[in-house]
């Protein structure tokens, strides 16, 4: 390449995301067009555009394979395909109403970025040897109860925040801080938990999640200094974070997750002489640990990267508010 990648775009120099999303500083103005041709399109996902993994980033023939471990997969996958897809529509409104270029441009790459995502996990269910011309059939089957129960409701929230509230940088909070804590407690814990297992999906998982820390961090940047040329916005702010929080606590997300978290518990023991004593996180086993303390580790994380978030935008207030304390 002949221009150097910010660390941040660079696959092996980037944090993981709950280092990046608690401790960098990135702007919309710094994440334009040109910083995501040149060092996401052309650096992150160098070698890695298609599936999201390079060739020497494998998918095991046992994750091709009847069994807990395979099902688990294709229900993660499959759940996070729609997520992203899904994603992608709403952004469609904060590409359309972003309250200026720069903003209208990194929200332009944010949809390219989860609309990739979508592609690349569906993608690798078709490695894994769903037939192609059974995928989309498929992911929508498995999906329905999660979209209608998880999905749905949140995306609406954003939706009706950006397009009949006109409300941009509480769209802009929303999906920063809201649709991210719903969602976000499989990403980091996804990268880890397969990162033996099968390693095409631990990659892609790293793919998805160095583009989630700029995600979080420039909507967090755009929050921050509208805040600061409006203090008196802080009160609506405030109030859509309550609602959101309101929302959150009705999200049955924890079913869904849990579920495939017990597949995956059941898959990994029969896989065990493969994981040895691989640590999950530092100090920890991943064949030590049971579905419902990754779950609620990857809460753990959520909470705190979340917290980091609000008091970087100058909202310590709303740690509280969303019990992330």
């Amino acid at each position: 390449m002949t221009h150097s990648l910010p660390p941040e775009t660079d696959w092996d120099q980037a944090p993981g995301l709950l280092d990046g999303a608690m401790n960098l500083d990135l702007s919309a103005e710094q994440c334009d067009l040109a910083y995501w041709f040149s060092s996401v399109a052309q650096g992150t996902l160098r070698g890695r555009a298609e599936n999201g993994h390079t060739e020497e980033e494998i998918t095991p023939a046992h994750m091709c394979t009847d069994g807990p471990l395979r099902d688990a997969q294709i229900l993660e996958l499959g759940c996070r395909s729609v997520a992203e897809e899904q994603g992608t529509r709403v952004l469609a409104h904060y590409v359309a109403n972003a309250t200026g270029i720069a903003e209208m441009d990194f929200f332009a790459t944010q949809l390219m970025d989860e609309a990739r995502h979508s592609m690349v996990f569906r993608n690798h269910l078709v490695e894994m040897g769903v037939p192609a011309s059974e995928l989309h059939a498929t992911i929508a089957k498995l999906s329905a109860d999660y979209r209608q129960d998880v999905l749905d409701p949140i995306l609406d929230f954003a939706v009706r925040a950006i397009r009949d509230e006109g409300d941009f940088i509480g769209a802009v909070a929303v999906f920063t801080i809201i649709i991210e804590g719903v969602l976000a407690p499989a990403a980091e814990l996804s990268e880890r938990k397969w990162s033996l297992i099968d390693p095409a999906a631990s990659a892609i998982a790293r793919g998805a999640a160095i583009d989630e820390i700029r995600h979080l961090t420039v909507g967090s940047s755009i929050v921050r200094e509208h805040l600061r040329a409006d203090p008196g916005y802080r009160v609506r702010l405030m109030d859509t974070i309550r609602r959101g929080r309101t929302l959150w606590d009705t999200i049955p997300d924890k079913k869904y997750i849990l579920e495939r978290e017990h597949l995956f518990q059941e898959g990994m023991h029969q896989h065990a002489g493969i994981i040895g004593d691989y640590e999950v996180w530092p100090g920890q086993r991943l064949l030590d640990t049971t579905a419902e303390e990754r779950y609620n580790m990857a809460e753990r994380w959520t909470d705190k990267m979340a917290a980091a978030r609000l008091s970087y935008m100058g909202l310590d207030e709303a740690v509280e508010i969303l019990r992330l304390t």
